[in-house]
């Protein structure tokens, strides 16, 4: 069985750790957005596909499509979805559980978000990663970016902190209170490696307004678990 996994998440490496040791053939795609990733085990490719047709051919060989991609990855799962439908190659898609049950104001977009800072707040604290920050650049607020690698056009309107999580319950309290901060925008990403944020702001009294996740194409088998992936894999063998 050979297994196309679409990666980049924490969950993508732990599920490439399974998947190897159950002698299932798994090339693990990253998108190479990101340096210095962290390598799954296996046979590894880095790049797009080109779109829609460069990953139908990728597809011949494949007898399953797994996306394990970051919740926020849209398009590559839109892509995913219309070339295993065009293939007919089966498709699953894990998704961590999100942050539904988390207190702020909920929206569905990064411009949305920005329009409703100047009301919520003076000092800013932007954790939605390098894309979407130009959407922030007109609020006049004091504004503190937290991303993993620095946009392609560095920001002058913004503090930029680079840092990659996990992230503590004390490094968030002390980071908040360092840059005064009295509003939170993030997204909603899941899983436990940044929510510390969240408690933090909540301890702090700092409102939070959160981005929601884009929804899955129509028809799209999701779950929620490794665990379950590989029981879906299993069933396929």
């Amino acid at each position: 069985m050979k297994v196309l996994l679409l990666g980049g998440t924490g969950e993508a490496r732990r599920l490439a750790d399974l998947l190897v040791a159950q002698d299932i053939d798994v090339v693990s795609s990253l998108a190479g957005r990101t340096t210095n990733a962290r390598l799954p085990v296996g046979e590894v490719r880095q790049g797009g596909f080109g779109g829609v047709e460069g990953l139908m051919d990728r597809l011949q060989d494949v007898d399953a499509l797994v996306d394990a991609t970051h919740p926020f990855a849209a398009t590559m799962t839109e892509h995913a979805a219309e070339a295993a439908q065009r293939t007919g190659t089966p498709l699953l898609v894990l998704r961590r559980p999100g942050w539904s049950a988390t207190s702020g104001q909920w929206v569905d977009s990064a411009d949305v978000a920005a329009q409703l800072l100047p009301q919520a707040g003076t000092r800013a604290f932007l954790t939605i990663g390098r894309q979407g920050l130009d959407a922030f650049a007109h609020t006049g607020l004091w504004t503190l970016a937290r991303c993993v690698d620095p946009p392609e056009m560095l920001p002058t309107w913004c503090t930029l902190l680079l840092a990659r999580g996990p992230f503590t319950l004390e490094g968030e309290l002390a980071l908040l209170r360092e840059y005064r901060i009295d509003v939170l925008v993030t997204k909603d990403s899941g899983g436990a490696m940044t929510s510390a944020k969240l408690e933090a702001a909540r301890q702090l009294g700092v409102p939070v307004v959160v981005i929601r996740r884009p929804p899955l194409p129509p028809g799209v088998q999701a779950v929620e678990s490794v665990d379950q992936v590989v029981e879906w894999l299993q069933a396929r063998r």
